[in-house]
C-alpha cells in the first residue's frame, strides 16, 4: 500500500530555553513524510511527497529525505525562497511565541501530484490552506483513505472551505485549542462529537504532553503521551505523530478500528523521537527496532 503526504516544507529558525538552531530543515510535510517512512516494511514504497520549495533548498537536504526513504519524485523548485518560520518556546514547552513567517515561494502553492502518485491508496493533507488542501485530494483516483491537518488561521480566515473539505476526508487531525475554536466547544469530548457532524468519520484531538485521542463511530480510544524527560525541540511533533498514525496504517494496508487504536501508539511514539531532537535530527537515527521497543514500552503504560 502506497502512502502520500502533501504539504510544505521549510527552513526554521528555533529558540528554546537552553538552545536555538537557524534554518534548519522543516515543514509539516517533511516530518510528517520521514517519520511515517520509519514504519514502512523495506520491501514498500516510500511515502510519496508533494511540496513546493526555492532555489534555496539544499540538495543534501534532498538526499537525506531521500536516504531517509522519502519519495522526493513529487518536490518542485519555484523561483524565488523556500517557506521560512522561526519560534520561540518558554520553559512549559507549552506556549510557543512565532517570531516571523516569510510564505516566500508557498505563498502561490499549487500543488501537483504526479501521474504516479495519483493510486495512492493513503493521503495525509498536511497544514495548508484547505481549499489547497481540496485541490490536490481532487488529482488522486480512487477511494484512498484520507486525513487532513489545520489550525488556528484557517479555522478563523478559511471556515467555510475547511467545512467543504471535512465532507470528502476520512479524518481530521487537531489540537485541544483549534477543537475549541471549530466547535464553541470547551469540553474535548463534545468538540469531538461536534467536529464529527461535520463530515469525517474519525476525529483525532492532540491534547500535547497529556496525549491524544481519537473518536469515531466504530472507535472512542484515549492514550498518553509517552514519557519523554530530555525534551529538546517540540516543533513538528504533531506532524511526526499523524507521519506514525498513518505510516502504521500503510504499512498494514489496514485501517479498521483496531489497526486505528495501534497507530494512535506509533504516532505517539514518532512523535517522541522527533522532541528529542532539532528538526529530524533523532528520528533519521531510529531504526524500526527502536520504534518496536518504545511501542511495546507505551503498549505496557496503557494495559493492564
Amino acid at each position: 500500500m502506497s502512502l502520500l503526504v502533501i504539504g510544505t516544507l521549510a527552513y526554521d529558525s528555533v529558540e528554546t530555553h537552553n538552545d536555538k538552531r537557524e534554518n534548519i530543515l522543516g515543514g509539516s510535510a517533511m516530518y510528517c513524510a520521514v517519520a511515517a517512512a520509519l514504519l514502512l516494511k523495506k520491501d514498500q514504497p516510500g511515502p510519496r511527497l508533494v511540496g513546493l520549495v526555492g532555489e534555496d533548498f539544499k540538495s543534501e537536504d534532498v538526499e537525506m529525505m531521500r536516504k531517509a526513504g522519502v519519495d522526493v519524485g513529487g518536490l518542485e523548485t519555484a523561483p524565488g525562497k523556500t517557506f521560512r518560520w522561526g519560534g520561540r518556546y518558554e520553559p512549559d514547552w507549552n506556549t510557543r511565541h512565532t517570531t516571523f513567517t516569510e510564505l516566500n515561494v508557498i505563498e502561490h502553492f499549487d500543488p501537483k501530484v504526479p501521474d504516479n502518485y495519483k493510486d495512492s491508496d493513503y493521503v495525509f493533507l498536511a497544514n495548508a490552506h484547505p481549499a489547497v488542501q481540496k485541490k490536490a485530494l481532487e488529482q488522486v483516483n480512487g477511494n484512498p483513505f484520507v486525513l487532513a491537518d489545520t489550525m488556528n488561521l484557517w479555522i478563523d480566515v478559511a471556515l467555510d472551505d475547511l467545512k467543504v473539505l471535512l465532507k470528502e476526508i476520512d479524518g481530521l487531525i487537531l489540537n485541544d485549542e483549534e477543537a475549541r475554536m471549530l466547535t464553541g466547544k470547551s469540553n474535548l469530548i463534545l468538540a469531538a462529537q461536534e467536529v464529527l457532524k461535520m463530515g469525517p468519520r474519525h476525529v483525532i484531538l492532540k491534547k500535547g504532553e497529556h496525549g491524544a485521542f481519537i473518536m469515531g463511530e466504530d472507535v472512542h480510544f484515549s492514550l498518553p503521551a509517552y514519557p519523554v524527560t530530555d525534551v529538546i525541540d517540540p516543533t513538528g511533533a504533531g506532524d511526526c505523530f499523524a507521519g506514525g498514525f498513518m505510516g502504521a496504517l500503510a504499512r498494514d494496508c489496514d485501517h479498521s478500528p483496531r489497526a486505528l487504536r495501534s497507530a494512535m501508539l506509533s504516532g505517539t511514539v514518532a512523535a517522541s523521537f522527533c522532541v528529542q531532537g532539532f528538526s529530524v535530527g533523532t528520528l533519521v537515527t531510529r531504526s524500526r527496532e527502536h520504534l518496536d521497543s518504545r511501542f511495546e514500552d507505551l503498549s505496557s503504560i496503557c494495559t493492564l
